[in-house]
């Protein structure tokens, strides 16, 4: 159950730029609903194993083409569905009934974890093996993750969806810690096709929860009746908003050219430290780290300023380029940590912004757009990615993924002042706050 965590911000009506705060509760108050304890039980397993299958499969295909460009390609067949029909995956999910759905979404990405573990282990895979079953992943995703999302409200009710979405989006990172540690070691030591078979099996667990939950205690929510033009009137919807096209524009950004780094590591810890598998993993803990670290920053600050969001991706930018450059292994270790944080911080606060401020008619459509955008620019940026570190170096390739990030942060960063109606106002005088946004009616009474 792949939970990641650009989609589990809950949703708090406010505006642009909002201070407001969420609702006091108890931290882990949605584990006493028994019907969600089972599904966080479940997802913990099977999330661990997905990422054991992410770090195993890029350093599999990495093994047996010697290519960062065919790492970028294997990211780029997992995440193409989600551009392709990205947008159909909300209207899927809102159609049928989200627990059965689930069966079969949770059963399908098993037969694909077990279909690549039987190629592995008899010694037979190909890397179009590897391409066909993150295509596959790719395309059941598209229904799960917007499913397994609407299904929490079904789980906990309307008073603890934005506790449960907290917890779902801690399972995942949790898992992220867990599941890269696991695999390098299981590879290094009897091959990656173990862990291949753990991945396969790990569904079981969300798969026995959804059997056993009690179907009487879920708050059911009617079916969305098959209609025209509901794809078209969220564009629509989106296009006249400047607060919700302009995060959105920046995620995408951040997802196509900065979050390309099961590339980067990858071939950081093979072509540039020479450290095997087990470096490759101990980078992706510490990018799990970080993560885990933005995700508890963002929930204990309660707020979706977007100016925090402009400055995080600006920062994120700035640290990839440095990173790129670090001429030595501590150096880039010890940035990879504050990477992760701000890449979370920059996910975290684009999702919970635009949902905001979302007319709540129109979100299951803006946030499907929001998650097409975010991980639909992946089959764009990998491959690219992938051949500029092989034409270049990685060096080169993540320099350049982080400049474009920064200019992008910046320039969305002016557009967001603007549609707030701020300008950037500029003050060299010794002592004073040189750059500051300010309201264009304070300079305009000023200047009278």
């Amino acid at each position: 159950m792949s939970t990641g965590s650009g989609a589990d911000s809950a949703p708090a009506p406010t505006a642009l730029d909002s201070t407001a705060r969420p609702h006091k509760s108890s931290m882990f108050s949605s584990l006493k609903i028994r019907n969600y304890r089972l599904f966080a039980s479940g997802a913990v397993v099977s999330n661990t194993g997905t990422w054991m299958a992410r770090i195993t499969q890029d350093w599999l295909v990495l093994s047996l083409t010697g290519s960062s460009a065919a790492v970028g390609i294997t990211t780029a067949m997992q995440f193409l569905p989600m551009l392709l029909f990205g947008l159909y995956g909300g209207v899927i999910a809102d159609r049928f009934a989200k627990r059965k759905l689930l069966f079969c979404t949770q059963g399908a990405m098993s037969i694909s974890g077990l279909f690549l573990a039987a190629l592995t282990l008899s010694g037979n895979v190909q890397v179009w093996h590897v391409y066909a079953a993150a295509f596959f992943t790719g395309l059941v995703t598209v229904v799960d993750n917007p499913t397994r999302q609407s299904f929490v409200s079904e789980m906990v009710g309307p008073d603890q969806v934005r506790n449960a979405v907290s917890l779902n989006s801690a399972n995942f990172q949790s898992a992220r810690l867990i599941g890269p540690a696991v695999a390098s070691g299981l590879t290094a030591a009897v091959g990656p096709g173990w862990a291949f078979l753990a991945n396969g099996l790990s569904f079981l667990a969300p798969l026995t929860g959804l059997m056993l939950m009690r179907t009487s205690e879920l708050h059911h929510t009617p079916r969305k009746p098959r209609g025209k033009g509901q794809l078209r009137e969220g564009l629509n919807y989106v296009s006249k908003h400047p607060e919700l096209i302009w995060p959105i524009v920046l995620v995408g950004f951040i997802g196509t050219f900065g979050f390309n780094f099961p590339i980067w590591m990858s071939a950081f810890a093979d072509d540039v430290f020479h450290g095997g598998v087990g470096m490759y993993g101990l980078f992706n803990t510490l990018m799990a780290v970080g993560s885990l670290a933005g995700a508890l920053l963002a929930a204990r600050r309660g707020t979706s300023r977007l100016r925090l969001l402009a400055g995080a991706a600006i920062a994120f930018g700035v640290l990839q380029i440095v990173a790129a450059f670090a001429p030595e292994l501590w150096m880039f270790v010890a940035l990879i940590v504050p990477i992760g944080i701000l890449g979370l911080t920059v996910n975290v606060t684009a999702n919970s912004s635009v949902q905001m401020a979302t007319d709540p008619e129109m979100r299951g459509r803006v946030m499907s757009l929001f998650m097409m955008v975010f991980t639909g620019g992946t089959p764009l940026g990998g491959p690219l990615f992938g051949w500029l570190a092989d034409a270049y170096g990685v060096r080169v390739s993540m320099a350049i993924g982080g400049l474009v990030c920064a200019l992008a942060a910046a320039g969305v960063g002016l557009m967001l002042a603007r549609a707030a109606n701020l300008r950037l106002k500029v003050d060299l005088r010794r002592g004073r706050q040189h750059l500051q946004f300010v309201p264009r009616e304070r300079e305009l009474a000023t200047a009278a």
